[in-house]
């Protein structure tokens, strides 16, 4: 396996994310090598915790503005770059990836930080990591806060998605800092799309988020078998889930409908829209936080 690293001059460039870098090595399984996972750890340490977890195709930048408000309520924040984003190591090959190989990847990740009492917060590729994750490890998770995301089980893919999924293959071009601002409904900066392309130094560092989009499993996809698996955990998961979708996101308008009253745990939650694109974080961020807080401190 061929592993990129961006290097942190690529960064420099970056002035509205005031955190301190923190990595850990994972070991990926089927070649054995080391892969260097960076993350946002804010707050106490022996707070409860939430775990903000990105999407395709942006990093922990996305959370920027929703750290400082959860960790001033008494939370410790950890947010971490995905494998193929970010600070995070890059596999240079579309044959590394897999949605398999992602989960076991975040999975080492929380075990060695030895994450316990966590609210997950996600959004997009966030959620098809993230709650795979709390269905293969309950006891470590005590609540949800799920905007724009889901964890497909089959089925047809919505025509927004199918026409994303075709681009993220085919372009030529593959914009990252315009493609999330395109997610937004405010529209970001010149410096903030400057923020998403910064991890992305030229097209051999964008395997993962090129072939991500493939992964999602819909229709007969490999990983539906494991989908099915983890809503066997959902279908009885008790504990809160709140989802806070948008109101104008064309990909996912109306994947609540497929969590109120299946999970348990979303009986009685405050569920709401928020106002915004995809990319809820970067149009609304205290709403989303607002949610946030309301599950984690219900745990």
């Amino acid at each position: 396996m061929k592993v990129l690293r961006t290097p942190e001059a690529a960064f420099e460039g970056v002035t509205d994310y005031p955190f301190s870098p923190h990595y850990l090595d994972v070991t990926d399984a089927l070649s054995g090598a080391n892969l260097r996972v960076h993350y946002i750890d804010e707050g106490p340490r022996d707070a409860p915790v939430v775990l903000m977890m990105h999407g395709e195709p942006s990093w922990s930048y996305l959370y920027r503005k929703m750290v400082a408000p959860v960790v001033a309520a008494g939370f410790r924040v950890v947010a971490p770059d995905l494998i193929g984003f970010g600070k995070s190591d890059k596999p240079a090959a579309q044959s590394d990836y897999s949605y398999a190989r992602h989960v076991a990847w975040m999975r080492s990740w929380v075990e060695q930080l030895d994450l316990q009492n966590v609210t997950l917060a996600c959004q997009d590729w966030g959620s098809l990591v993230g709650l795979r994750l709390v269905a293969e490890m309950p006891d470590r998770f005590a609540g949800v806060a799920l905007s724009n995301g889901g964890l497909p089980e089959g089925g047809d893919a919505p025509r927004a998605f199918a026409i994303w999924r075709a681009f993220s293959k085919w372009s030529p071009v593959f914009p990252i800092g315009k493609i999330v601002s395109a997610g937004t409904k405010r529209g970001l900066s010149l410096d903030e799309i400057a923020a998403y392309d910064a991890p992305f130094p030229n097209s051999s560092f964008k395997a993962g988020a090129r072939i991500f989009p493939s992964f999602v499993p819909f229709e007969n996809n490999v990983a539906v078998p494991d989908q099915k698996r983890a809503w066997q955990v959902f279908d009885t998961w008790e504990k809160p889930f709140l989802c806070c979708f948008s109101d104008q996101d064309r990909i996912t308008r109306g994947g609540e409908s497929r969590f109120i009253g299946r999970v348990p745990g979303t009986s009685g939650q405050n569920h709401r829209s928020l106002h915004g694109g995809h990319f809820i974080q970067e149009d609304d961020p205290e709403g989303f936080v607002a949610c946030i807080l309301e599950v984690a401190s219900a745990t």
